[in-house]
């Protein structure tokens, strides 16, 4: 992967503004999860307010120069803004201050650099860095703005940052090609499954709302779990049952955050793709969280842009185990259909309500009928136990099995297509 970042802990100062014309301004509790993720140390924070930012330095001369002193009294070896600094402002500031300077944008990209396992997300992070360095390439080449001539040397007439967009204007077309490769992949898998109709579900949610968490729970995957921002990059699918609804197949996916760089869902179109492709979203939400209006304002966002907003959702509010008295419980709306499952995917406690909840709504029709089996159907019997469908079971004096089931239209039709019952 191109552009890696040191492994050591950096001393970062963390610059926040409050935007008086900005309706919706970033948190800077957030910023400080994000940087402790990228494995740098906050030492000190400049804090402010302006109606808009300033052209050349975003901040005004007196907080540039209260900046600058942080920087020098804390030996800070990078800057963080909790803001999009265009290319010029990210020049001046690193000219002004001697040190690096990386604005939201960027602290996401690196975090999600860092985070990449497979080779799909490897392919995916280098393509959004690349296109978010294509337009900052001019920074790095100040000493060489200028036309490469002299003697000799006046043929070619295309300056270094020229050569340079255009290197990196091919390796985009490079790693292109090959997510195409990756894109044709999942679309044969997703056909395969459609054909089987196996019902996608996919995990959707704010970053570290605890859609890993979920995952394993439902799924017993290991997917690596952590408190910390964008603990999962890359997606994973996995077949699971849910009792009276049958296979499913889960995804869990990358974390959204408010603002995510358009790069970033460019580059992840393909793995988004699970998304907008799903069958049932399952939103997962940190229910105790004092911003949780603004982050599912976030995710709503982030699923409108990836044209995923008219995928059924169901939410999932997640971590009742740290609110002492909270109890798992299945809300439903004015027609009795379920909306939200208040559960622990630490715990497992209202796991069975979340499946009971997945099964209604994604079954269309559920159908409960009371049925006789004979007692050479016992591979029949043996089915819908397995997928969680019989309710209750009587035997009459023949040997015969009086069923109470519960199951999905779709299961049914399945299950009962060549049987008489």
């Amino acid at each position: 992967m191109l552009f890696e970042r040191p492994t050591s802990g950096e001393r970062a100062v963390l610059v926040h503004f409050e935007l008086t014309d900005q309706k919706d301004s970033e948190d800077l509790h957030e910023l400080e999860e994000l940087v402790t993720s990228s494995g740098s140390i906050p030492v000190a924070t400049l804090q402010g307010k302006r109606r808009q930012p300033a052209p050349g330095y975003f901040i005004g001369s007196g907080k540039l120069d209260e900046l600058a002193e942080l920087i020098e009294n804390n030996q800070a070896e990078v800057v963080f803004f909790n803001h999009t600094l265009n290319p010029r402002q990210e020049r001046n500031l690193e000219k002004k201050l001697e040190c690096r300077v990386v604005d939201r944008t960027g602290l996401i990209l690196d975090i999600f650099a860092q985070r990449a396992q497979s080779h799909e997300g490897k392919l995916q992070v280098e393509l959004a860095q690349l296109q978010h360095m294509q337009s900052r390439l001019v920074r790095g080449w100040t000493h060489l703005d200028r036309q490469k001539g002299g003697i000799g040397l006046r043929g070619a007439g295309e300056t270094q940052i020229e050569m340079d967009q255009r290197m990196i204007q091919e390796r985009i077309q490079s790693v292109n090609k090959r997510l195409e490769k990756v894109r044709k992949q999942r679309h044969q898998s997703r056909r395969s499954r459609q054909r089987s109709e196996t019902p996608l579900i996919s995990l959707v949610g704010y970053t570290n709302a605890g859609k890993s968490t979920l995952f394993n729970c439902l799924t017993e995957a290991g997917v690596y779990q952590a408190d910390q921002l964008f603990a999962t990059l890359d997606s994973t699918l996995r077949r699971t049952q849910v009792p009276g609804l049958g296979d499913i197949v889960l995804a869990d996916t990358v974390g959204f955050i408010r603002h995510l760089p358009h790069q970033l869902v460019t580059a992840f179109r393909a793995t988004l793709e699970e998304t907008s492709e799903a069958d049932l979203l399952l939103e997962v939400v940190d229910c105790y969280d004092d911003e949780r209006s603004q982050k599912i304002a976030a995710v709503e966002e982030v699923l409108l842009e990836i044209n995923a907003d008219k995928v059924p959702l169901l939410q999932v509010f997640n971590k009742i185990d740290q609110q002492p008295g909270t109890t798992a419980q299945l809300d439903r709306d004015s027609h009795g259909n379920p909306i939200r499952v208040w559960l622990s995917a630490q715990t497992g406690e209202g796991i069975e309500l979340l499946s009971q909840a997945i099964g209604e709504r994604l079954s269309g029709r559920m159908i409960n009928r009371e049925i006789k089996l004979q007692a050479s159907q016992g591979k029949l019997r043996a089915q819908l136990y397995s997928i969680g469908a019989i309710s209750e079971e009587r035997i009459d004096a023949e040997g015969n099995f009086d069923l109470q089931i519960r199951i999905s239209g779709r299961e049914y039709d399945k299950l009962f297509k060549q049987q008489t019952v």
